[in-house]
């Protein structure tokens, strides 16, 4: 099966999603947020590699993970709309951004998991040689 549009979206997605989060906290990385980052960045790449892989469990923990991601992405968005802060254009990108990408991790790994296990279909069956005319 061809992932290829859906992963280099998938990917594309990631690239943004991790540079809104260094523009959110700045280029260092304390040694507390190390856990953020390979939670929030790393963790949906090697589940899409897993996916990837065709391994029908990763594909399940895929669709999983990214769910419960994209329920926090939705909650942060309504959390920063309701609130009249003036600095909420950077927190709204990245939760749109982070929620697309998750959006795609769970199409990604659904159309894999129905995908995984399925064989090649058998040959359709033809119809004999018409006889010969002599």
């Amino acid at each position: 099966m061809q992932h290829n549009p859906l992963l280099v979206l998938l990917l594309s997605t990631f690239v943004v999603e991790t540079g809104f989060f260094f523009l959110e906290n700045g280029p260092s990385i304390t040694p507390g947020m190390a856990w953020k980052v390979g939670f929030f960045s790393l963790m949906p790449l090697g589940l899409s590699l897993l996916v990837w892989l065709q391994f029908r469990w990763g594909a399940a923990v895929c669709v999983f993970y990214a769910t419960i991601g994209l329920a926090i992405d939705i909650a942060t968005m309504v959390q920063v709309l309701s609130t009249t802060r003036t600095d909420a254009l950077t927190p709204m990108m990245a939760s749109l951004i982070s929620g697309l990408f998750y959006f795609c991790l769970i199409l990604f790994g659904w159309q894999s998991f129905l995908a995984v296990g399925q064989g090649p279909m058998p040959p359709k069956f033809r119809s004999p040689n018409p006889p010969s005319l002599s």
